[in-house]
């Protein structure tokens, strides 16, 4: 009996030494890198960071990003640090997309889409054949209701386009790069696509086309956001878009001028 105890308790003190180790530490989620993106941050990332201090903003707040067809501009927007509204940062011109105005119907038709996604770590591509690019998410919930397909619909660099939005290089360099802080810091990246410019004047003029009675949904959106400056996140409900917000003007047919 005796002998046995010196067993016993080299067995009860390894219960007692594994009971009190620590759980094994959860891994973060790494994000995607490349050799390309590493130069781009050594060359970059520093007076990146310096222009958004001129403007009372910093990498790595909440971004938002506008896309125009018509107007081929792309828009990236940064959240004041202390309110919940959005101020515009800057605008790049886009040099390239493919299609016409009207949303993105099917795999291979090369339209670039239209509508509300959200880009997240998991759609940052820094191996891409364009410099860098992220995917924009295409289909959403509302395409995916509506029948749409399609895929590796982008944002990206190199200035050609089979059904994405395209930028300059370094102008994608500067939107990745933030696009990518604001990631980091835990806020995905809303990227609304319009048309063109949803005024009431411009709705007026768009009047009869196909696509209207769509579009008036999107200036749902984009009215949301003008008075607010906060990017609205819709939900889809019978093959249409709903937000969550009041503070927007009725139909654009009520509301000319």
């Amino acid at each position: 009996m005796l002998q046995r105890c010196p067993i016993i308790f080299i067995l009860l003190c390894a219960m007692l030494l594994t009971a009190c180790q620590s759980a094994p530490a959860k891994k973060e989620p790494s994000f995607p890198t490349s050799e390309r993106l590493d130069v781009v941050k050594g060359k970059r990332l520093a007076s990146v960071s310096n222009e958004m201090r001129t403007k009372q903003a910093q990498i790595g707040q909440p971004a938002f990003i506008r896309i125009f067809k018509e107007e081929r501009v792309l828009e990236t927007w940064i959240k004041d640090s202390e309110s919940e509204k959005y101020a515009l940062y800057k605008q790049y011109p886009i040099c390239k997309f493919s299609g016409d105005l009207g949303p993105k119907l099917a795999e291979g038709d090369g339209q670039a889409p239209e509508g509300f996604y959200e880009v997240g770590m998991d759609q940052l591509n820094p191996w891409s054949k364009y410099h860098l690019s992220f995917n924009l998410g295409y289909p959403n919930e509302y395409d995916r209701a509506r029948m749409r397909t399609g895929s590796n619909l982008m944002v990206h660099g190199g200035c050609e386009s089979i059904g994405c939005y395209a930028i300059t290089d370094a102008a994608m360099e500067e939107v990745y790069l933030i696009t990518e802080a604001s990631i980091f810091n835990g806020h995905s990246v809303p990227v609304h696509i319009f048309p063109f410019r949803m005024t009431p004047r411009a709705m007026y003029m768009k009047q009869g086309q196909q696509w209207d009675r769509e579009w008036a949904n999107l200036r749902e959106g984009y009215d949301a956001f003008e008075r607010t400056k906060i990017p609205p996140r819709p939900i889809t409900e019978n093959y249409r878009y709903v937000f969550n917000t009041q503070d927007y003007p009725t139909d654009f047919q009520t509301a000319l001028y």
